[in-house]
């Protein structure tokens, strides 16, 4: 059953947004940098002692940190959350997450890396369009542009197109779809589980840090055998950080998408680079070789 799109109220001067930890700890100075960047865009970090918990490689128990997220989506003085980072966890959460509630309580969830694996899940399970973006400990070292967009964005001006500066067509065409993906390793993970993301007619965004070209191909090639780019409407690029030269990357998808039926278009500012241009997932997009343009509709 197709699930009807919930586009969250956008947020106004003033209003709470809620801080949440799925992920990893954090460092408290980026941490604290960040929540000024959100302070001085007009609305008002809340956060909780929860936060602050650690567990190993994350920021405390798969319980605890799913939790947190449950109820902060039930408060009503809570309009938007918005993660502390990425890292690793959000994947242990998912079977931990309330989901009717947070169908009942939707607001926008905020945040890039790990964080694909909340953005992914809820449009797929509620239907809840989310934004994909910076994280608090990324905030504060964005870019000008990266930062006014996220105010655009997060106040509902979501609907700007982005073209790259340098703009790559991978394969020609044009396709519409809803936008959904982020980040190619936290994908990939998800394949083969109960919340093995469907990109059966959507617009995929990929993007990754610190992956060498062998294990883009790596993963990408496990996803293709499994079947998961089989109905793909498109194919958006993200900013490959540390992931060795950019030609290599673009012989990777041209190799693994040979024979690829719709448009695959690299280039775009999203992701772990200085400039992360924030983003509405779970909404219906466009994507057109012919003027580079992701275009949401």
């Amino acid at each position: 059953m197709k699930l009807e799109i919930i586009i969250p109220e956008p947020l106004r001067d003033g209003d709470k947004v809620g801080i949440a930890a799925p992920a990893g700890p954090f460092e408290i100075e980026k941490f604290e940098r960040g929540l000024a960047v959100i302070g001085e865009m007009g609305f008002v970090p809340v956060v909780d002692d929860d936060v602050y918990k650690r567990d190993r490689h994350m920021a405390g128990p798969d319980k605890h940190r799913a939790k947190h997220l449950n109820t902060l989506f039930a408060r009503n003085d809570i309009k938007a959350i918005i993660c502390a980072r990425g890292g690793f966890g959000c994947l242990r959460v998912l079977q931990h997450l309330d989901y009717e509630l947070i169908k009942k309580n939707p607001k926008m969830l905020i945040g890039f890396s790990d964080v694909t694996a909340l953005l992914t899940t809820l449009n797929q399970r509620c239907g809840l369009a989310g934004i994909h973006g910076p994280v608090v400990t990324s905030l504060g070292f964005g870019d000008d542009e990266s930062k006014a967009r996220y105010k655009k964005v997060l106040c509902g001006d979501g609907s700007a197109d982005i073209k790259p500066a340098e703009p790559v067509v991978i394969n020609p065409g044009k396709a519409s779809g809803v936008l959904t993906g982020g980040n190619l390793a936290t994908l990939c993970h998800l394949m083969g589980t109960d919340f093995a993301p469907d990109f059966s007619d959507k617009i995929v965004l990929l993007e990754d840090v610190n992956e060498a070209p062998y294990r883009i191909d790596r993963m990408l090639t496990q996803m293709r055998m499994a079947g998961c780019f089989e109905n793909v409407a498109g194919i958006v690029l993200g900013s490959f950080e540390d992931c060795g030269e950019d030609e290599e990357i673009v012989e990777v998808f041209e190799d693994v998408f040979s024979g690829f039926h719709g448009p695959i278009i690299g280039g775009f500012p999203i992701g772990h680079g200085t400039r992360n241009l924030a983003i509405t997932v779970g909404v219906n997009v466009e994507l057109a070789a012919d003027d580079a343009t992701l275009k949401f509709m």
